[in-house]
Protein backbone atom coordinates (compact mmCIF):
# COMPACT_ATOMS: atom_id res chain seq x y z
CA UNK A 1 0.00 0.00 0.00
CA UNK A 2 0.99 3.18 -1.42
CA UNK A 3 2.26 5.93 1.09
CA UNK A 4 0.76 9.19 0.99
CA UNK A 5 2.78 12.42 2.29
CA UNK A 6 1.87 16.07 1.77
CA UNK A 7 4.95 17.98 0.87
CA UNK A 8 5.65 21.37 -0.76
CA UNK A 9 1.54 21.20 -1.10
CA UNK A 10 1.20 18.08 -3.43
CA UNK A 11 0.77 14.81 -1.93
CA UNK A 12 3.63 12.48 -2.38
CA UNK A 13 3.00 9.16 -3.12
CA UNK A 14 5.77 6.35 -3.10
CA UNK A 15 5.50 5.50 -6.82
CA UNK A 16 6.59 9.74 -6.56
CA UNK A 17 9.29 9.03 -4.83
CA UNK A 18 10.46 5.94 -7.10
CA UNK A 19 9.59 8.72 -10.22
CA UNK A 20 12.40 10.54 -8.62
CA UNK A 21 15.08 8.49 -7.42
CA UNK A 22 14.91 7.19 -11.31
CA UNK A 23 15.18 10.60 -12.81
CA UNK A 24 18.26 11.25 -10.48
CA UNK A 25 19.97 7.82 -11.22
CA UNK A 26 18.98 8.11 -15.25
CA UNK A 27 20.50 11.69 -15.19
CA UNK A 28 23.84 11.55 -13.00
CA UNK A 29 24.87 14.69 -14.83
CA UNK A 30 22.19 16.83 -14.00
CA UNK A 31 22.17 19.95 -11.47
CA UNK A 32 19.78 19.75 -8.66
CA UNK A 33 17.97 22.71 -10.80
CA UNK A 34 18.22 20.30 -13.97
CA UNK A 35 16.57 17.86 -11.44
CA UNK A 36 13.61 20.12 -10.33
CA UNK A 37 12.95 21.37 -13.90
CA UNK A 38 12.33 17.63 -15.29
CA UNK A 39 10.02 17.05 -12.45
CA UNK A 40 7.73 20.37 -12.68
CA UNK A 41 7.30 19.27 -16.42
CA UNK A 42 6.38 15.51 -15.95
CA UNK A 43 3.93 16.41 -13.57
CA UNK A 44 3.14 19.93 -15.39
CA UNK A 45 3.57 21.68 -11.85
CA UNK A 46 2.92 25.12 -13.27
CA UNK A 47 2.06 28.74 -11.86
CA UNK A 48 -0.84 30.66 -13.17
CA UNK A 49 1.20 32.04 -16.20
CA UNK A 50 2.37 28.56 -17.42
CA UNK A 51 5.60 29.19 -16.24
CA UNK A 52 7.24 26.03 -14.58
CA UNK A 53 7.63 25.77 -10.72
CA UNK A 54 11.26 24.82 -10.61
CA UNK A 55 11.58 26.52 -7.47
CA UNK A 56 8.64 24.33 -6.09
CA UNK A 57 10.86 21.53 -7.29
CA UNK A 58 13.65 22.19 -5.61
CA UNK A 59 12.55 23.19 -2.42
CA UNK A 60 10.18 19.74 -2.54
CA UNK A 61 13.31 17.66 -3.42
CA UNK A 62 14.85 19.11 -0.47
CA UNK A 63 12.45 18.27 1.23
CA UNK A 64 12.40 14.58 0.77
CA UNK A 65 16.21 14.41 0.88
CA UNK A 66 16.20 15.82 4.55
CA UNK A 67 14.00 13.06 5.25
CA UNK A 68 16.30 10.39 3.46
CA UNK A 69 13.83 9.30 0.74
CA UNK A 70 16.56 10.60 -1.97
CA UNK A 71 19.86 11.43 -2.49
CA UNK A 72 20.58 14.75 -4.63
CA UNK A 73 23.34 15.45 -6.34
CA UNK A 74 26.32 17.81 -4.54
CA UNK A 75 25.07 21.72 -4.91
CA UNK A 76 27.13 23.49 -7.62
CA UNK A 77 28.30 26.81 -6.76
CA UNK A 78 26.25 29.66 -9.63
CA UNK A 79 28.75 32.34 -10.38
CA UNK A 80 28.17 35.46 -8.62
CA UNK A 81 25.13 37.62 -9.87
CA UNK A 82 26.55 41.09 -11.16
CA UNK A 83 23.90 43.31 -9.50
CA UNK A 84 25.19 41.50 -5.94
CA UNK A 85 28.85 42.15 -6.99
CA UNK A 86 28.06 46.02 -7.15
CA UNK A 87 25.66 46.20 -4.37
CA UNK A 88 28.89 45.95 -2.03
CA UNK A 89 29.60 48.42 0.86
CA UNK A 90 33.02 48.90 0.58
CA UNK A 91 32.00 50.97 -2.70
CA UNK A 92 32.47 54.73 -2.70
CA UNK A 93 29.39 56.31 -1.76
CA UNK A 94 28.02 59.80 -1.75
CA UNK A 95 26.96 61.50 1.40
CA UNK A 96 23.87 63.03 0.52
CA UNK A 97 21.95 66.06 2.03
CA UNK A 98 19.62 65.67 4.20
CA UNK A 99 15.74 65.88 3.53
CA UNK A 100 13.90 67.14 6.22
CA UNK A 101 11.14 68.77 4.48
CA UNK A 102 7.35 68.08 5.13
CA UNK A 103 5.88 65.61 3.18
CA UNK A 104 3.45 67.78 1.24
CA UNK A 105 7.07 69.21 -0.01
CA UNK A 106 7.99 65.73 -1.26
CA UNK A 107 4.78 64.68 -2.80
CA UNK A 108 3.84 63.22 -5.28
CA UNK A 109 6.58 60.20 -4.35
CA UNK A 110 7.56 58.18 -7.64
CA UNK A 111 7.29 54.53 -6.60
CA UNK A 112 9.31 52.12 -9.34
CA UNK A 113 8.95 48.75 -9.27
CA UNK A 114 12.42 47.08 -10.42
CA UNK A 115 13.58 44.19 -12.00
CA UNK A 116 16.79 42.66 -10.96
CA UNK A 117 18.01 43.34 -14.64
CA UNK A 118 17.44 47.05 -14.44
CA UNK A 119 20.41 49.47 -13.50
CA UNK A 120 17.93 51.10 -10.26
CA UNK A 121 17.73 47.94 -8.64
CA UNK A 122 21.63 48.27 -8.36
CA UNK A 123 20.91 51.49 -6.14
CA UNK A 124 18.05 49.59 -4.37
CA UNK A 125 20.84 46.50 -3.43
CA UNK A 126 22.95 48.83 -2.13
CA UNK A 127 20.91 50.96 0.27
CA UNK A 128 19.85 47.30 2.04
CA UNK A 129 23.32 46.22 2.15
CA UNK A 130 24.51 49.52 3.45
CA UNK A 131 21.49 50.65 5.52
CA UNK A 132 19.18 47.58 6.64
CA UNK A 133 20.19 45.68 9.52
CA UNK A 134 19.53 42.74 7.87
CA UNK A 135 20.81 43.36 4.56
CA UNK A 136 20.21 42.39 1.26
CA UNK A 137 19.46 38.52 0.44
CA UNK A 138 18.64 36.94 -2.67
CA UNK A 139 14.79 36.59 -3.52
CA UNK A 140 13.78 33.01 -4.74
CA UNK A 141 10.46 32.80 -6.32
CA UNK A 142 7.64 35.24 -6.71
CA UNK A 143 9.02 38.54 -5.39
CA UNK A 144 8.53 42.25 -6.05
CA UNK A 145 11.26 45.44 -5.99
CA UNK A 146 10.14 48.59 -5.11
CA UNK A 147 12.34 51.90 -5.11
CA UNK A 148 10.38 55.63 -4.08
CA UNK A 149 11.40 58.77 -5.27
CA UNK A 150 10.39 62.15 -3.85
CA UNK A 151 9.58 64.92 -6.68
CA UNK A 152 12.56 66.23 -6.53
CA UNK A 153 13.82 63.09 -8.12
CA UNK A 154 15.70 62.20 -4.88
CA UNK A 155 15.75 58.52 -3.25
CA UNK A 156 13.78 58.15 -0.08
CA UNK A 157 13.13 54.69 0.29
CA UNK A 158 12.74 51.15 -1.00
CA UNK A 159 10.73 48.27 -0.06
CA UNK A 160 11.33 43.92 -0.97
CA UNK A 161 8.18 41.66 -1.08
CA UNK A 162 8.37 37.96 -1.52
CA UNK A 163 7.52 34.46 -0.27
CA UNK A 164 5.06 34.51 3.09
CA UNK A 165 6.46 32.60 5.82
CA UNK A 166 5.39 28.77 5.79
CA UNK A 167 3.41 28.57 9.41
CA UNK A 168 2.55 31.78 11.56
CA UNK A 169 0.36 30.38 14.23
CA UNK A 170 -1.18 34.04 15.01
CA UNK A 171 -1.11 35.05 10.93
CA UNK A 172 -3.22 31.55 10.55
CA UNK A 173 -5.67 32.12 13.13
CA UNK A 174 -6.78 35.50 12.13
CA UNK A 175 -7.14 34.09 8.11
CA UNK A 176 -8.84 30.56 9.18
CA UNK A 177 -6.13 28.77 7.97
CA UNK A 178 -5.67 25.03 8.81
CA UNK A 179 -2.67 23.05 7.31
CA UNK A 180 -4.20 21.92 4.26
CA UNK A 181 -5.66 25.59 3.19
CA UNK A 182 -2.92 27.20 4.14
CA UNK A 183 -1.06 24.87 1.65
CA UNK A 184 -3.07 25.19 -0.73
CA UNK A 185 -3.09 28.96 -0.60
CA UNK A 186 -0.21 30.18 0.62
CA UNK A 187 1.22 31.96 -2.91
CA UNK A 188 -1.86 34.25 -2.32
CA UNK A 189 0.03 36.36 0.37
CA UNK A 190 3.39 37.87 -0.05
CA UNK A 191 5.73 39.31 2.99
CA UNK A 192 7.08 42.72 3.33
CA UNK A 193 10.81 41.18 3.22
CA UNK A 194 12.60 44.70 3.49
CA UNK A 195 10.98 48.23 4.04
CA UNK A 196 13.99 51.12 4.41
CA UNK A 197 13.85 54.97 4.30
CA UNK A 198 16.49 56.00 3.90
CA UNK A 199 18.59 57.12 6.76
CA UNK A 200 19.09 60.75 5.95
CA UNK A 201 15.41 61.42 5.19
CA UNK A 202 13.68 62.32 8.17
CA UNK A 203 10.44 63.06 7.25
CA UNK A 204 7.63 62.87 9.43
CA UNK A 205 4.72 60.64 8.30
CA UNK A 206 6.52 59.23 4.35
CA UNK A 207 6.90 55.70 5.85
CA UNK A 208 3.15 55.50 6.75
CA UNK A 209 2.53 57.13 3.30
CA UNK A 210 4.63 54.79 1.35
CA UNK A 211 3.19 51.74 2.49
CA UNK A 212 0.28 52.94 2.05
CA UNK A 213 0.69 53.96 -1.47
CA UNK A 214 2.59 50.37 -1.85
CA UNK A 215 -0.30 48.29 -0.41
CA UNK A 216 -2.58 49.82 -2.99
CA UNK A 217 -0.61 48.73 -6.38
CA UNK A 218 0.39 45.20 -4.31
CA UNK A 219 -2.39 43.21 -5.36
CA UNK A 220 -2.80 44.39 -9.43
CA UNK A 221 1.14 44.32 -9.95
CA UNK A 222 1.02 40.81 -8.78
CA UNK A 223 -1.90 40.10 -11.32
CA UNK A 224 0.11 41.59 -13.92
CA UNK A 225 3.63 40.46 -13.07
CA UNK A 226 2.94 36.25 -12.59
CA UNK A 227 -0.83 36.04 -13.47
CA UNK A 228 -3.02 36.02 -9.80
CA UNK A 229 -3.78 38.18 -7.28
CA UNK A 230 -2.74 38.37 -3.70
CA UNK A 231 -5.35 38.79 -0.91
CA UNK A 232 -2.71 39.79 2.04
CA UNK A 233 0.64 41.17 3.07
CA UNK A 234 2.49 40.36 6.41
CA UNK A 235 5.54 41.57 7.71
CA UNK A 236 7.53 40.79 11.02
CA UNK A 237 8.88 43.67 13.30
CA UNK A 238 11.52 43.37 15.38
CA UNK A 239 10.14 44.22 19.03
CA UNK A 240 13.60 44.94 20.23
CA UNK A 241 14.53 47.31 17.36
CA UNK A 242 11.64 49.07 16.28
CA UNK A 243 7.65 49.74 17.36
CA UNK A 244 5.78 49.22 13.97
CA UNK A 245 4.82 52.81 14.38
CA UNK A 246 4.42 53.12 10.60
CA UNK A 247 2.63 49.94 9.89
CA UNK A 248 0.42 50.82 12.67
CA UNK A 249 -0.26 54.08 10.84
CA UNK A 250 -0.82 52.88 7.43
CA UNK A 251 -3.76 50.44 9.67
CA UNK A 252 -1.74 47.20 9.33
CA UNK A 253 -3.09 44.88 12.06
CA UNK A 254 -1.23 43.26 14.75
CA UNK A 255 -2.27 39.97 15.23
CA UNK A 256 0.36 38.54 17.69
CA UNK A 257 3.99 38.02 17.86
CA UNK A 258 6.18 35.04 17.06
CA UNK A 259 7.68 32.36 19.13
CA UNK A 260 10.90 33.32 18.84
CA UNK A 261 12.27 30.77 17.06
CA UNK A 262 14.02 30.27 13.36
CA UNK A 263 12.29 28.95 10.54
CA UNK A 264 15.84 26.69 10.45
CA UNK A 265 15.27 25.57 13.98
CA UNK A 266 14.41 21.81 13.31
CA UNK A 267 15.14 21.24 17.43
CA UNK A 268 13.37 23.65 18.81
CA UNK A 269 16.67 25.39 20.75
CA UNK A 270 17.84 28.49 18.43
CA UNK A 271 16.26 31.44 20.10
CA UNK A 272 15.72 34.47 17.93
CA UNK A 273 13.95 37.79 18.91
CA UNK A 274 10.35 37.90 19.63
CA UNK A 275 8.53 39.59 16.77
CA UNK A 276 5.13 41.63 16.58
CA UNK A 277 3.53 40.25 13.02
CA UNK A 278 1.45 42.66 10.88
CA UNK A 279 -0.56 42.09 8.37
CA UNK A 280 -2.65 43.70 5.82
CA UNK A 281 -6.01 42.79 3.59
CA UNK A 282 -5.24 43.83 -0.02
CA UNK A 283 -8.98 42.63 -1.21
CA UNK A 284 -12.79 42.57 -0.06
CA UNK A 285 -13.87 39.28 1.13
CA UNK A 286 -9.86 37.71 1.57
CA UNK A 287 -10.65 35.59 3.74
CA UNK A 288 -12.95 33.87 1.83
CA UNK A 289 -10.66 34.17 -1.02
CA UNK A 290 -8.07 32.33 1.03
CA UNK A 291 -9.83 29.88 2.74
CA UNK A 292 -11.21 28.70 -0.51
CA UNK A 293 -10.03 25.34 -1.92
CA UNK A 294 -10.49 24.33 -5.59
CA UNK A 295 -11.34 20.74 -5.81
Amino acid sequence: MSTARRIQGRAIGDEDVAFIRRLITDHPDWSRNQIALALAEAWNWRTATGRLKNFAGSSLLIKLETRGLVSLPKRRQPPPKRVIRLADPDLPWPDPEPITQPLSELLPLTIELLSTKQPRYVSLAQYLMRYHYLGLRRSVGENMAYLARDRQGRDVGCALFGAAAWRVNPRDEFIGWNEQTRAERLSLITNNVRFLILPWVRVPHLASHMLARLTRRLCSDWQTKYGHPIHLVETFVDRERFRGTCYRAANWICVGQTQGRSRQDRDRTLRVPVKDVFVQPLTDHFREKLCHVDG
